[in-house]
């Protein structure tokens, strides 16, 4: 396992940990208080932990090396459980929040031992924002550079950047919930513990939705950053024997690993043997510059010219 998955598998196994907490506790507060928001809290906590499952799994499948019906290697894996996890946000998570809101404000019925609801809100905040912080601190340096949302565009490493968007979710899910509790006290009135439990699942789609789109586009083949294509451009330039670097395309197979295909124009009077020589070099200079990039392939225009 190299450091980008071990800091990904760290940072899902500790979420894992604290929602299989959260889950229990709100659960046990849903059922002696009654209240829909609580168990719109408890379903968005179980879909979260049934999550981190299927990201770990993504992770240990994504290791598997190539093979001859995937030469290229099982990267990928990850990013489709990615996307797996959107779907049961939106299905687990949102469509049985605004289901059981939609339930209390139709059928009403009375809250009892709010206060069991309070604490327990007040002890998933605190398992939540443990897991946010180790994922905000594995985040920390690409936010730093993007912003929020552009770091979770840019990113490569959907487990992180998942686990982040599923405790952001958390804690604002909290805070709605809390709010819906407290007005439901205030004004004796179960309509905002339902709106409360709807409130939360509009949340939770906006969240299957980030994670969808991002997971797709990963899915289809996103391009290195462009400080990465600029990197790898000026180490092809660097060599002696390149003329002009025609055209460059690149793709994430993983988080971690890299495909780069490139056309270079080598300088005239090359024969075979010394392209070849330069081909070796170009390589060896585009791993240098990123060790992600797994797979090269050299097209010389020279080599194309002398053929045609």
């Amino acid at each position: 396992m190299d450091e980008s998955q071990s800091r990904s598998s760290h940072v899902v196994k500790i979420a894992l940990l604290t929602n299989v907490i959260i889950v229990l506790m709100k659960g046990g507060a849903a059922l002696v208080t009654g209240s829909s928001v609580l168990l719109a809290e408890a379903f968005h906590s179980a879909a979260d932990t049934s999550n981190e499952v299927l990201l770990l799994l993504g992770m240990k499948l994504s290791r598997r090396p190539p093979d001859r019906e995937h030469p290229f290697g099982y990267g990928k894996e990850g990013y489709f459980w990615g996307f797996v996890v959107s779907i049961l946000i939106f299905g687990i998570g949102a469509g049985l929040s605004v289901f059981e809101g939609i339930q209390k404000i139709l059928r009403p019925h009375p809250l009892s031992h709010i206060w069991a609801g309070y604490l327990v809100l007040g002890g998933s905040a605190l398992c939540d924002f443990i897991s946010w912080r180790v994922a905000f601190k594995e985040f920390m340096p690409l936010i730093k550079r993007l912003g929020f949302f552009g770091a979770i565009k840019k990113s490569k490493t959907p487990a992180i950047f998942i686990v982040l968007l599923e405790d952001t979710a958390g804690l604002l899910g909290v805070i709605l919930a809390f709010l819906a509790l407290s007005l439901s006290q205030i004004f004796e009135n179960v309509v905002f513990d339902g709106l409360g439990s709807i409130g939360i699942g509009v949340l939770l789609g906006f969240v299957a939705f980030l994670v969808s789109r991002e997971t797709k586009s990963l899915l289809i083949g996103e391009a290195v950053s462009e400080d990465d294509l600029k990197k790898i451009r000026e180490a092809i330039k660097g060599v002696p024997e390149v003329q002009e670097v025609l055209e460059l395309l690149t793709m994430h197979l993983g988080p971690d690993e890299v495909l780069v295909n490139v056309n270079v124009n080598f300088v005239d009077g090359l024969n075979t043997d010394q392209v070849e020589e330069a081909i070796d070099k170009v390589e060896k200079a585009i791993r240098n510059v990123l060790p992600a990039v797994k797979q090269v392939f050299v097209e010389a225009e020279s080599l194309r010219r002398e053929k045609a």
